[in-house]
């Protein structure tokens, strides 16, 4: 019996479609109608022999062969464009204003960065550090051409993962018993400011900011000096601080949503097109 190709078209529309997160949201990233994209991924289902997602009215999920498959069809699509920049003696260079949150950066643009530097050492990166209350204006007046930024609104731009938000406290200082709670605070307008405080009005703590900077060194120097406690990203949490929750008498805090956002003013670009499909390869996480 003849083994069936796994056409590339087949494999990108796979892939677009576990990075948007839904067909009608990856449809017009690669062009197609949102039913030429679910024909597309029936046939390398057949070819597969199994299903790779499984699809409800408001849930898209990899199954156990589709998480396999994932890994394998990024490989074959980026050694695809390799092999297409080699042959028609392309490379990729120019110059890319990226944006991301200080508490992302570390984290997971240092692993997209050094991925990046070595597939496109020709392209210049200009990195601006900012609040995605900020980046994303930005980004939509053209002046940034891609960034990572918490979401502010469902369906902004490509999802790539949901990281928790926590408590943090300096154990020696248990500043988590005073009355009313002592906060240290991202600047007001931040999505994480917004939703601490709806958190702590559910669970009718009183508090007061303390200090509040646009910056999360400012927030960690308050914590860390017993000023106040803070809310941060689980990724950003140093290892002398201690993570707090319910036993401290504090209210469980929503996930933030993290996506990569594109200027419409690059569209065409291939530096950015190259580090916004970095980004994804990278950092996108499979619905779970």
């Amino acid at each position: 019996m003849t083994t069936p190709d796994l056409q590339l078209d087949w494999l990108r529309a796979f892939v677009a479609v576990v990075d948007a997160g839904s067909l009608t949201a990856a449809a017009p990233q690669v062009h197609r109608s949102q039913s030429a994209l679910s024909m597309q991924i029936r046939k390398l289902e057949d070819a597969v022999g199994r299903p790779v997602l499984t699809r409800g009215p408001r849930h898209l999920a990899l199954t156990p062969a589709g998480h396999e498959l994932l890994g394998y069809a990024r490989r074959l699509l980026e050694l695809h464009a390799e092999a297409l920049g080699a042959l028609g003696g392309t490379r990729v260079s120019g110059h890319v204003r990226l944006g991301v949150p200080d508490d992302y950066a570390v984290a997971y643009l240092a692993p997209v960065l050094r991925t990046f530097a070595s597939r496109h050492g020709g392209v210049e990166i200009t990195l601006a550090c900012a609040q995605s209350t900020a980046l994303i204006p930005q980004v939509q007046r053209g002046e940034i051409d891609v960034a990572i930024v918490t979401r502010d609104r469902p369906q902004r731009g490509t999802l790539l993962f949901r990281e928790p938000m926590v408590w943090v406290g300096a154990a020696q200082h248990e500043a988590w018993r005073r009355e009313p709670l002592p906060l240290a605070m991202y600047e007001a307008g931040s999505l994480a400011r917004k939703a601490v405080l709806a958190a702590l009005a559910g669970q009718r703590r009183q508090h007061r900011i303390v200090t509040h900077s646009e910056s999360l060194v400012g927030q960690l120097a308050a914590v860390e000096g017993g000023l106040a406690v803070a809310a941060l990203t689980r990724c950003s949490v140093p290892a002398g601080l201690q993570i707090l929750d319910a036993r401290h008498q504090l209210p469980p805090l929503a996930d933030m949503e993290v996506a990569v956002l594109r200027s419409q003013a690059s569209a065409g670009h291939a530096a950015v097109d190259a580090m916004q499909a970095q980004i994804v390869n990278t950092l996108r996480r499979p619905p779970s």
